[in-house]
């Protein structure tokens, strides 16, 4: 078995996710599929995450890769959070991660639907509802919730959420219609409204944003896919990574990597995975340093992550698992950084790295500061040294 080293694995992490210099890249599609797809959760987190790895484009060009040439797709992926996938990956990603949420989803909101007495047959009730909201979209071309909403009464329905619990509140149904909508993948997320930070979006037809219906995979097959995306982005990688990205069972990650066929290596006494040809060390890219956003599928790319990220957890992620904004210098995470209410970055760094690190490091907080220009945002989870670094 094959000996990978924490450096190893920090050298492919710089060169496969398109982070060390001279593996930057000029195009949108290649820069989400180097990490299989950028978090979009978080709209800016998206689009400073683009930034990275595209050597600091205007945003006006990644916008109309992602909105005017539609290379790239925001879609419910990997363990029931938004990524921005490349337009050819999303049949795979439709098919083993949002397909399958779909029966259980539905489930869920039919018994809602039943508690407030909507119909005899609610889930009849739900699919006139899907249907007429489909069509609506269609003759609009793009719509948000609220605007299908006034063309759909059935879609101004409300239903309780959270029930018996300190936040209980009801939500307008056309929130669920439109979830199912998109996780069968007859919709896609659109152009957010406002500026590239707003949370708010317009919807689309999936028909209109590919020329044509998403290609129809099945679940193994685009499982399979799915686990060789992962391992040549993210690999070498433990089973336990693997299971906590993909959001799998265990069971459904063994026979994805029993298709697969992956070689087994030795990461320090444990067992990971790589693909069977992919098993030549990677060239060391020179010393790179970087900013990356919030969320940013780097860092949440594995699920043991000591060997790039050190014992900076308690500082660098909220208590829910969601990472905060790091530094990282050659393949390792070395701080946290934040945008300040003027606009100034703000490093905090966790440990000493040295004067040309440093330097660095700084240079691409002055980049990002000229990139943001009079754009302000707040990371949707806030983490412990973020909050220290803002304050």
């Amino acid at each position: 078995m094959r000996k990978v080293t924490s450096a190893e694995r920090r050298a492919r992490l710089g060169i496969r996710h398109r982070l060390a210099d001279e593996a930057r890249t000029t195009a949108l599609a290649e820069a989400a599929g180097a990490v299989v797809g950028l978090h979009a959760t978080d709209p800016a987190s998206m689009m400073l995450a683009a930034r990275s790895r595209m050597g600091a484009p205007e945003i006006e060009a990644i916008e109309h890769s992602m909105y005017g040439e539609r290379t790239v797709a925001r879609v419910l992926g990997m363990r029931r959070t938004v990524f921005a996938v490349p337009t050819a990956l999303m049949p795979v990603v439709q098919a083993a991660c949002s397909q399958p949420l779909v029966p259980g989803e539905r489930r869920k909101v039919v018994k809602m639907l039943e508690g407030v007495g909507v119909a005899e047959d609610c889930e009849a009730w739900l699919r006139k509802a899907e249907g007429d909201a489909l069509e609506a979209l269609i003759a609009r071309g793009e719509a948000t919730a609220t605007e299908l909403s006034a063309d759909v009464p059935a879609l101004r329905v409300r239903i309780p959420v959270a029930q018996g619990k300190r936040y209980e509140s009801t939500q307008g149904v056309s929130t669920r219609v439109l979830f199912l909508l998109a996780a069968e993948g007859h919709i896609v997320r659109g152009r957010p409204l406002g500026s590239w930070t707003s949370t708010l979006y317009r919807w689309a037809p999936m028909r209109s944003w590919l020329g044509a219906e998403m290609p129809r995979l099945p679940v193994g097959t685009a499982r399979a896919q799915l686990a060789r995306s992962w391992l040549y982005a993210f690999g070498p990688g433990t089973f336990a990574d693997l299971k906590w990205w993909t959001g799998w069972t265990a069971g459904q990650l063994r026979e994805a990597l029993a298709e697969v066929q992956p070689a087994e290596v030795d990461l320090g006494g444990h067992v990971g995975y790589l693909l069977a040809d992919d098993g030549e060390p990677v060239k060391q890219p020179e010393a790179w340093a970087c900013l990356l956003p919030s969320l940013d599928s780097t860092v949440m790319g594995w699920k043991e992550r000591d060997w790039y990220l050190g014992a900076h957890r308690t500082r660098l992620f909220d208590r829910n698992g969601n990472a905060g904004p790091t530094v990282w210098w050659d393949g390792r995470v070395v701080g946290g950084w934040t945008q300040r209410k003027d606009g100034e970055i703000a490093l905090g760094l966790l440990e000493d790295v040295g004067s040309d690190a440093r330097a660095a490091i700084d240079h691409q907080a002055d980049r990002l500061h000229a990139w943001l220009a009079d754009v302000r945002f707040i990371p949707r989870f806030r983490t412990p040294l973020e909050r220290e670094l803002s304050a």
